[in-house]
């Protein structure tokens, strides 16, 4: 490990988690249980962002202690059997402070950054993939959003749709990528879900919930990825499963429906099936359906015709991937995957590799190749 860049990037780590809202001492606490992960991990895994790194661990590791302390305090003061009043935690200043970066003066693109880099800790490039935009674009859009909020009287919170724009993008990145916050997008989630009784914010806790119900079956012990229709169901955690379905049933019964309600009813329809074949495909692309109308993401787009490639078969798929933009992620994989189904094994395989070099992280890039390389195998026989 290099030492000097370390004298270098502690102070300044030390400076931000402060900015943050951290005293001095915890902050120095941080980061020093942030440098002791450092020796461990960077020999055998070299970062391109060691700045970025320790402030997202560092900034993690503050969480824990706080959360921790306050746990401990909570306990000490607790009558014994009296049940906490109300049904979560009290809110921390980490869930105003996403508040506050979603400042009026900010388009909801730049606060929305701006939060991710500010408050969720993650790098610019890893803010730029979320949003599918150039690093470069999210650079300057960062930078672009910290001159707007220069001076200005930090008085006046952003709006709830902009957070939970933030915690969504905070929780996929904890999901996938190789810094764990979702569990922390799920706190800060439960906390805004006491505070309003808003149907999308209910819809974005019960879409988390699902998702995080099925993480223990998405990889092996070798760390090798599981495909969704792969996976161990018996791994689930049911009783976030069934949590989800509540907050979700509770929000759909407002009547009005929001981009997370429907990705939530996507995810609720995966849980409720007890095998892969029982999966209600019909069902889902009438949810995605819903979402397409509702936000005309590409996302999904691409997902709504791979749900169709389940449902009609995978022509049908093919067909309406072949509508959308080739450069869009996971494009690539997904035409090798219906291709697959439709028979067409020496396409699948080339889309597969091509797929692999330009995956995103490490995991899925692993899963394409070893997936091009059952098929190549498959040929050679």
């Amino acid at each position: 490990m290099n030492e000097s860049l370390l004298r270098e990037l502690v102070p300044a780590v030390i400076g931000i988690l402060v900015r943050r809202g951290a005293d001095f001492a915890a902050a120095e606490d941080a980061v020093q249980d942030a440098l002791v992960e450092a020796v461990r991990v960077w020999p055998d895994d070299p970062l391109r962002d060691p700045k970025g790194w320790l402030v997202t661990v560092a900034w993690r590791k503050f969480l824990d202690a706080v959360r921790a302390d306050t746990s401990r305090r909570h306990r000490e003061i607790r009558v014994e059997g009296e049940p906490v009043p109300g049904p979560g935690e009290a809110v921390d200043d980490t869930l105003r402070l996403y508040f506050l970066c979603a400042h009026p003066s900010l388009t909801p693109a730049s606060a929305v950054a701006l939060t991710l880099r500010a408050v969720g800790g993650l790098t610019t490039r890893q803010i730029a993939q979320a949003c599918l935009v150039p690093e470069a674009t999210m650079a300057q859009r960062i930078s672009r959003a910290k001159r707007t909020v220069s001076g200005v009287r930090f008085n006046q919170p952003g709006d709830v749709a902009t957070v939970l724009r933030v915690l969504y993008l905070v929780f996929n990145e904890g999901y996938s990528g190789d810094v764990d916050l979702a569990g922390e997008a799920i706190r800060l989630t439960r906390q805004l879900a006491a505070m309003t009784r808003h149907e999308e914010v209910a819809g974005l806790l019960a879409l988390m919930l699902l998702h995080h119900a099925r993480r223990p079956a998405r990889t092996a012990p070798d760390g090798r990825l599981v495909p969704l229709a792969e996976q161990d169901r018996g791994l689930w955690n049911t009783r976030l499963i069934a949590e989800g379905v509540d907050v979700l049933q509770a929000a759909l019964a407002r009547d009005r429906l929001g981009e997370f309600q429907a990705q939530a009813a996507i995810a609720a329809l995966h849980a409720d099936a007890r095998t892969a074949e029982e999966t209600d495909w019909v069902q889902i692309v009438e949810w995605y359906d819903e979402l397409v109308r509702l936000t005309d993401s590409p996302v999904a787009r691409l997902n709504r015709a791979v749900a169709v490639g389940e449902a009609d078969g995978p022509r049908a798929g093919l067909a309406a991937l072949a509508e959308l933009d080739p450069a869009l992620p996971r494009h690539t994989a997904a035409a090798a995957y219906l291709h697959e189904r439709d028979g067409d094994p020496v396409t699948a395989a080339r889309l597969y590799a091509e797929a692999a070099r330009s995956a995103s992280n490490l995991p899925e890039r692993d899963h394409l190749t070893r997936q091009a390389a059952r098929l190549n195998a498959q040929l050679r026989r």
